[in-house]
């Protein structure tokens, strides 16, 4: 076993490197060297050691980004314990279920979650120390001890934990659109794999960047880019600890000068339809877009009124970051691109069978070095996903003729019009051509006859509106007859999770009665 701790390879390297006075983190509040932050990480590992924390054993975390939930990360870590950041936009009941699951015996919560906490804490019996972050004293129930960070942060430090290469390092919640949430469990080497890989051969990530991700630290693409990426290149990292809208993202853009931006495509959308200036991203040498596909037009408008580049890729919980993913000066918009040096790709039909023919779609397999080792107490969702050395993606793709890969949508979204099968990506694209639409989502809704035909669920730029009839021929105009949707719906927003993806499950249970008996389809 080759000895390796995932938490020292990120921050004491540098130090020992003699690197230790370089900026390692930037937040509204604070600013600190890798030297100052390894103290940190090494005194919250000595907290967490105080309070009773054993190698291995759970830590969760329910913070906004900040120093205290980058350093909980990784105090936890270079402890030997194992860090379980969650979404901060989960309820008391949903923060409990995974609480419980994981019988982490120690929460740490940031002031503005303490409510969801106390109704958790109800449902994880297993659960004996709660740790607060800036929030005043709290009573919990069943007899749980509460701490102020201060005495983590304010401990003495704690000596590395002699971990290994495939021992546990982080856990990662994840339920995709539906489904209950499931722990993927990922080892130190892990971290190591998706900074040499993606950040290291497609980002190319120097001392010199600056990380700045939309997308927060509580899911695999945001720790990525905001944690592992900067810290592994002895890079900076730009954390914001409020909820991202256009102007706050644009203020702390403007201000830190970030080289590398990083976004979901819903955020791009919504940054085009803002009034910020132009020029916001002047000192962004490239962005990034994952967790959805981003469509062509996307990446056109954004390119063409900011001036940079996004380069869109597909990654997973499961393995940990991107694997498949564009090139800087080389995109294919619409696409995403090839996988990232590292990976192997294979597309598989309905009887797991490779496809080797081009354009013919199929469901994406992966393997690579930063796949986890499997789902928490969730043997046989393991087995279906987690096949041999390859990892089952669920999504449905297509390989091209330049040998990139098209995402056709997740692989049971995939519907059938007139017994075809039709792409909602595809549908998505050309709805996002038209000057009235800023977001838009394809699903299947029963006519009278019990036959799925294609809805389209609307957001109008602000001030237009939204002409169903108009949209439904500029459909037919652009894409195969039996392709354009039956129906076109209006809405305010589109239902996404906490990472932004669109909740298609949602979106089909709302458009179900569409097609009323007695109306046209």
């Amino acid at each position: 076993m080759t000895g390796f701790n995932a938490a020292d390879y990120l921050v004491d390297r540098h130090v020992r490197e003699g690197d230790g006075a370089k900026t390692a983190v930037v937040t509204p509040e604070v600013s600190l060297s890798y030297a100052e932050l390894a103290d940190r990480v090494h005194r919250v590992a000595g907290g967490l050691a105080a309070i009773g924390v054993r190698p291995e054993e759970r830590v969760m975390l329910c913070m906004v980004d900040g120093v205290e939930l980058l350093t909980g990360v990784l105090g936890a870590m270079y402890a030997g314990a194992v860090p379980v950041p969650v979404s901060t936009m989960a309820t008391g009941p949903e923060l409990g279920r995974v609480l419980a699951d994981s019988r982490a015996r120690v929460l740490c919560v940031s002031d503005e979650f303490t409510p969801a906490a106390k109704a958790a804490i109800a449902l994880a019996p297993e659960t004996a120390h709660v740790v607060l972050d800036r929030a005043d004293p709290i009573a919990f129930s069943g007899g749980v001890t509460t701490h102020d960070w201060s005495e983590l942060s304010g401990a003495d430090p704690l000596p590395r934990y002699e971990t290994w290469e495939d021992s546990p390092a982080l856990w990662l919640y994840t339920s995709g659109t539906t489904g209950e949430p499931k722990g993927a469990m990922h080892r130190h080497a892990s971290i190591r794999a998706v900074c040499e890989t993606y950040a290291g051969k497609v980002l190319g990530v120097s001392p010199a960047d600056r990380c700045f991700s939309v997308a927060k630290l509580f899911f695999a693409y945001g720790i990525g880019n905001s944690a592992f990426f900067p810290l592994a290149a002895g890079a900076t990292t730009v954390l914001e600890p409020g909820r991202p809208s256009p102007r706050l993202v644009a203020e702390r853009v403007r201000a830190e000068r970030p080289t590398l931006f990083f976004g979901v495509p819903t955020f791009y959308s919504a940054l085009l339809a803002s009034d910020i200036p132009d020029d916001t991203f002047s000192s962004v040498r490239q962005a990034v877009s994952a967790g959805e596909p981003l469509p062509a037009v996307l990446f056109e408008r954004f390119r063409a009124r900011f001036g940079v580049e996004i380069l869109d890729g597909i990654g997973s919980t499961e393995a940990l970051h991107i694997f498949l993913s564009n090139r800087p000066g080389a995109v294919v918009p619409g696409s995403t691109g090839t996988a990232v040096p590292g990976y192997d790709l294979e597309i598989r039909d309905a009887e797991g069978k490779p496809v080797e023919a081009v354009g013919q779609p199929g469901e994406l397999f992966v393997r690579g070095p930063s796949t986890a080792f499997g789902y928490w107490s969730r043997y046989e969702t393991t087995k279906r996903v987690f096949q041999g050395d390859w990892l089952r993606t669920g999504d449905s793709y297509v390989r091209n003729e330049d040998g990139t890969y098209t995402c056709l949508g997740r692989f049971n979204d995939m519907l059938k019009a007139g017994g075809i099968w039709v792409s909602p990506a595809e549908v998505e694209q050309r709805l996002l051509l038209h000057p009235d639409v800023a977001e838009a989502a394809v699903v299947a809704a029963p006519d009278e006859d019990g036959i799925d035909k294609p809805v389209a669920c609307v957001v109008p730029v602000a001030g237009r509106e939204v002409d169903a009839e108009a949209l439904i021929e500029f459909c037919r105009e652009g894409l195969a007859s039996f392709k354009r949707p039956r129906a076109v719906l209006g809405v305010r927003e589109l239902p996404k999770t906490a990472t932004g993806k669109i909740r298609r499950n949602v979106i089909r249970e709302q458009v179900r009665d569409t097609f009323a008996p007695g109306e046209p389809a």
